[in-house]
Parts: structure tokens; C-alpha cells; sequence
């Protein structure tokens, strides 16, 4: 590769850096967050007190609705559950609400004998408020529920009683065979209880995140509140900060998701002036993140209308999340592949079409998934080969020319930049050489390098693999760790990343031997060999699978360079530019050199009258 593709490496490196560096909250910032957070709990207490005083003055107005669970004489929890291959759902009488949530086909990290857990009792809340006929104002989430009993498979029933025997809520859960749970809210003469101008209700729903893998990091950069719009339009909160949000557009659905699992609220209808908030917990708390919802639903007391949702609690898994669309309308599709992030527009389209076919081909075969990461590299590889032997041959013809360049550099001092400009111009036609020429493949190839970078820190499948000494490759490979944090490294050094970083430092001197020094940019040089270092950095707390396919890739790379030095040696190059030029010698100009000749010409007649007035004025 030539100068001008190292310098462009050279500067989206600093550009990365540096965004980093300045991205980094100061004390002001962390103060402000601190005074945030401050105000949150204190905001909360005076709920709490606000909701003990709602508690009392509710004991004496027993007439219509049960006690609250806080009362001293409440009756004892009852649970109900729910279960089928993959997911597991544990409901209370307290609240009547999904109290846990187990996913049979996942282990948190570190445990590999429990199921992974996305929620507890104390880490999720979620409830209705309720307006009486008397202007009694309840939260489902604080009354006590009584399951009824029922016969058919995965379903449970949870009703709210009142003091009329005629009259009750129920929630109806519904466990199909996936990670899809519906839920419906189903009124029985329940006009004689709520408030007659009710059409809406107020839906209070709040999660605690847990830290559910290694690298915590990563973790938090993928955990964030999404919800789409009606209509398709994807919406999220900050991932890095807390963030909160109001939406007057009717919402689809609203999605707690954490780096490799979510949880989803899709409402048959749609929500509406929702409030979201999302909170970043102490890295010490075990949690990643707080999410919280005040939004409302349409509601019909009489039952008519039903009112229903569906919860999706399961693994952020693209296939998982695509079956859910199919064979339904366009209109009603949900889209909760996104909820897996593949990158822009066109990194996201590269992963659709080619990464994750590819990735699903090699999988079925039932291949270990070190050899599939080879195997993908080797195809990748293949891909972009055309391109990286464009951009290799433009640097040797380039490298073949510096000899002509310096004799055009010495006839033409910099005080005759222009003449110096027509001359390499005139050189470059003469041997058919672009100095863009070696650029653009690297940027063509650019593309499908982002979609690995996406893929595999997301790909729920690396998660729990194991390749030699790495025991998961969803995440960091620490072989050394301390007990301190060192900035930009961390407190740890993965193995794969450091093996990637000396074949990247075999790599540019591999390359740097092939090009000629300049005395001149000895600076440049040393850039170059810091570049590496800088991706120990950067990298060090990847997915490992992601270094693991880097090391790969720069060995293929270091072949294919070992490959294109024999065959496009400086003689060959040599010699086929001076064909080149015999062949372009009596040719006429191209319409663009003459147009650019031209140009120069006229801006050198400018410059001699600019110099002959500023005499005269002397």
C-alpha cells in the first residue's frame, strides 16, 4: 500500500481515538450525572411516601377493591408457572404480574448449571393504575390477585376480585411454544367498579437489567431501551448515559434489551404518551441498567374491546426474531431483528445478504466454531482478493515510478510547483498509473470488514463457545489480569488480541520493507509501527471471536502479500509501464489531460502577470 492509503489508516485511527478521549465524561459531567441521580432517589422516596399514604387512606375504602399485599393481615403468595422447552414463567398472586423469568436454552456467565435469569421479584415491576367509581386510584402492581384454576396447557388465569361477586379482572397469560408469552386483560362487569368515562389505562412498567455477562463493558454499550413507532421508525435512548424521553407518537412495541437478551412489550394495539427513562446502575451494583415506561393503553370496562400484549422474553438472536414475521401482512409485521444491531445501512445489508447466510451455512454443517470463523475468513478473504490485488499493484507501480518522481522532484524546485504538478501528471498518463487507484479498492473492501466487526460481538451463537484456551468467545479472553484498572487497557490483556497485535506488528514490517524510505518521513514510519499498539487497545476488550478472526485474516493477508511481492516484483512493473508508455506515445491526450494541462497552463499565465504587475508596482 502507498503513502497516502497509510496516512488515510493513520488519520481514521487518530479520528477513533480521539473521539474516545473527547467522549470521556468530565468531573462537571459526572457531577451533573451524580446530582441527576441524586434527584431520581429522592423523587422516588416522596413516591414511596406519596403511595404509603395512598396505602392507608385505600384500608378505608375497602368497599370496592380487596387490601393491598402491604396490609399485616394479607394471605399468603401464591405462584403459578408456566413452561415449555425454552422458557420458563413464574406468576404472582402479589401484583399478578410475571414475577421471573428463565430461559431454559441460556446460562448466565459463570453459572453453567442454572438457566439464565432475565428478571427476579425484586428487579421487575408491572401494573395498571385503576380509577374506582368512587375516584379511588389503585396500582394493580400493589393488590393481591387469586389464580383460577385452569385446564388448558400454558395458560393461567390471575384474577382481581372486587367486593361485588360479579365483578373481576382477570389476566390472562398464555405461553406458546417460543419465548412469546400474550397477555389479556379481560373485564368482567367491571363498570359497576371503575370509573364510568374509563377508556385508557396507565401502564407502569420498570426492569433492572443484571449484568448477565463477563466483559461488562460491551454489555453496556449494547444494552438500551428501543421501541419502534407505528408506522416502522426505530427510537432509542442513550446506551453510554442516562437518558429519558417523552413520545407523543403511538408506539408498537418497547424493548428492555441487554447485550444478548431482551425483554419486549408488544401491545395488540399501540401505546401512547409514553414516558421512557433509562439509568446507568454502579459498576459495582451487579446491574447494567434501569428502564422504566409510563405509558397508556386503550381500555373497554365492559370487555367488548379486548385489550391485550405480548411479551417477548428471550435471546436477541436474528433467525428467532425474523420467524416472527413470517407469513404476516407487511403492515402488522413487527421487526424485532432489530433489536440486533449488524451496523449501517450497508453493513447491515452486507450481514443480511452475505455474513449471516454464510455464518448459518457452516453452522448446519456442524462444524466447530473455530473452523467456521477459518472458513468465513477464507471466503472473505477470496471476496475482497480482486480489490486488495488492485490496491497492491497501483502501490508497486507507484513504488516502480519513484525514481522518475525524485528526477521530476529535482528538475522542478518547489518554487515551480506547477510545472512540478504537469510533469508527475504527464508521467502518471504516460505509465497509466492513478494515485487514487490504490484507495478506492481499500475502501470497496471497507464495507464487508465493518460487517465482521458487527457480527460477531452480536452473534449470540459465539456465546459460551469455546476455542482452546478462550472459554467463550462472546467475550474477552483475559489470560492476564490485575487488580487495577489501567486507562485504555483495562484490567486485563486477552491473548488473542495480543497474538493479533504481533501479527499486525509482522504485518507493517512486511510492508514498510517493501517501500522505499524517505529520510524525510521517518516520523511517518514510527506511525506506522504505533498503529498496532493502538489496536491493543482498542481491541482488548472485544469479543474474542472478533480478535480470533482478525489473527486470521492478517495471516491471510501476510500470504497474499508474500504472493503479490513474487509475481509483481519492481522489474515486472517496470517493464510493463514503459510498454505502456511506448503504447500511449503517439496516442493523443486524453479530453481530461487536456482539460487539466489547460487549466495549469492559464494559472501559470496568471501567475506570471500577478508577479509582472507586483514588479511594476515596486
Amino acid at each position: 500500500m502507498d503513502k497516502n492509503t497509510w496516512i488515510g489508516f493513520l488519520l481514521i485511527a487518530a479520528i477513533i481515538v480521539g473521539f474516545t478521549m473527547l467522549n470521556r465524561p468530565s468531573k462537571e459531567q459526572l457531577a451533573e450525572r451524580q446530582r441527576i441521580q441524586d434527584s431520581i432517589n429522592v423523587a422516588r422516596m416522596a413516591d414511596a411516601e406519596a403511595q404509603r399514604l395512598s396505602d392507608s387512606i385505600s384500608t378505608q375504602l375497602n368497599d370496592i377493591i380487596p387490601s393491598t399485599p402491604e396490609e399485616e393481615n394479607k394471605p399468603e403468595e401464591q405462584w403459578v408457572t408456566l413452561q415449555n422447552n425454552h422458557l420458563r414463567l413464574t406468576l404472582s398472586s402479589y401484583g399478578g404480574a410475571i414475577q421471573r423469568a428463565e430461559l431454559l436454552d441460556y446460562h448466565a456467565s459463570g453459572d453453567s448449571v442454572n438457566p439464565l435469569c432475565l428478571f427476579r421479584a425484586d428487579e421487575s415491576s408491572f401494573g395498571f393504575t385503576l380509577v374506582t367509581i368512587n375516584n379511588r386510584i389503585l396500582q394493580t402492581s400493589k393488590l393481591i390477585f387469586t389464580p383460577v384454576a385452569c385446564e388448558e396447557p400454558n395458560k393461567a388465569i390471575m384474577r382481581l376480585p372486587s367486593a361485588s361477586e360479579d365483578a373481576w379482572l382477570d389476566f390472562v397469560y398464555e405461553l406458546s411454544d417460543n419465548y412469546m408469552v400474550h397477555l389479556a386483560l379481560e373485564p368482567h362487569n367491571m363498570q359497576q367498579v371503575l370509573a364510568q368515562n374509563t377508556n385508557s389505562l396507565e401502564l407502569q412498567w420498570r426492569q433492572l437489567i443484571p449484568q448477565q455477562e463477563q466483559g461488562r463493558k460491551f454489555e453496556e454499550r449494547y444494552a438500551r431501551l428501543q421501541y419502534m413507532l407505528v408506522g416502522g421508525d426505530m427510537e432509542e435512548l442513550s446506551e453510554g448515559k442516562d437518558d429519558s424521553e417523552k413520545e407523543s407518537a403511538r408506539v408498537r412495541w418497547i424493548g428492555y434489551k441487554d447485550q444478548f437478551f431482551s425483554s419486549v412489550l408488544i401491545a395488540d394495539e399501540a401505546f401512547t404518551s409514553s414516558q421512557f427513562q433509562s439509568t446507568v446502575q454502579g459498576r459495582h451494583s451487579g446491574y447494567i441498567k434501569e428502564y422504566n415506561t409510563h405509558t397508556s393503553v386503550p381500555f373497554d370496562i365492559t370487555g367488548k374491546t379486548p385489550t391485550g400484549f405480548r411479551f417477548y422474553l428471550g435471546p436477541n438472536h436474528y433467525h428467532t426474531l425474523k420467524a416472527y414475521d413470517e407469513g404476516v401482512a407487511k403492515e402488522d409485521r413487527l421487526h424485532l431483528n432489530k433489536l440486533v444491531p449488524l451496523g449501517w445501512k450497508i453493513v447491515s445489508w452486507i450481514n443480511t445478504a452475505l455474513v449471516i447466510p454464510m455464518f448459518d451455512l457452516f453452522t448446519g454443517w456442524g462444524l466447530h466454531i473455530g473452523i467456521v470463523i477459518l472458513l468465513m475468513t477464507i471466503v472473505i478473504k477470496l471476496i475482497i482478493l480482486p480489490f486488495v490485488f488492485v490496491s497492491y499493484k497501483s502501490s508497486a507501480k507507484m513504488r516502480a515510478l519513484k525514481p522518475q518522481l525524485d528526477a521530476i522532484n529535482e528538475k522542478y524546485p518547489a518554487e515551480k510547483m506547477q510545472e512540478r504538478q504537469q510533469a508527475t501528471m504527464q508521467l502518471y498518463q504516460q505509465a497509466g498509473v492513478s494515485p487514487m487507484s490504490g484507495c478506492l479498492p481499500m475502501l470497496f473492501q471497507f464495507p464487508v470488514l465493518m460487517a465482521m466487526f458487527w457480527f460477531l460481538p452480536t452473534a449470540i451463537e459465539l456465546r459460551g463457545k469455546s476455542l482452546l484456551w478462550a472459554p467463550d468467545l462472546s467475550t474477552y479472553d483475559a489470560v492476564f489480569q490485575w487488580g487495577f484498572n489501567i486507562p485504555l487497557l483495562g484490567d486485563h490483556l486477552s491473548l488473542f488480541c495480543l497474538l493479533m497485535t504481533i501479527c499486525n506488528f509482522g504485518y507493517t514490517y512486511i510492508t514498510m520493507q517493501s517501500q522505499a524510505t524517505d529520510p524525510n518521513m521517518k516520523f511517518m514510519k514510527y506511525m506506522m509501527y504505533a498503529m498496532p499498539l493502538m489496536f491493543l487497545f482498542i481491541f482488548n476488550d472485544y469479543a474474542a471471536g472478533l480478535s480470533y478472526y482478525y489473527l486470521l485474516s492478517l495471516f491471510f493477508t501476510i500470504f497474499q502479500t508474500m504472493i503479490f511481492r513474487w509475481t509483481l516484483n519492481d522489474e515486472k512493473m517496470l517493464a510493463e509501464i514503459e510498454a505502456n508508455k511506448k503504447k500511449k506515445a503517439g496516442k493523443p491526450k486524453s479530453g481530461f489531460m487536456e482539460r487539466l494541462e489547460k487549466m495549469q497552463r492559464e494559472q501559470q499565465r496568471l501567475a506570471r502577470e500577478q508577479a509582472k504587475a507586483a514588479s511594476k508596482r515596486r
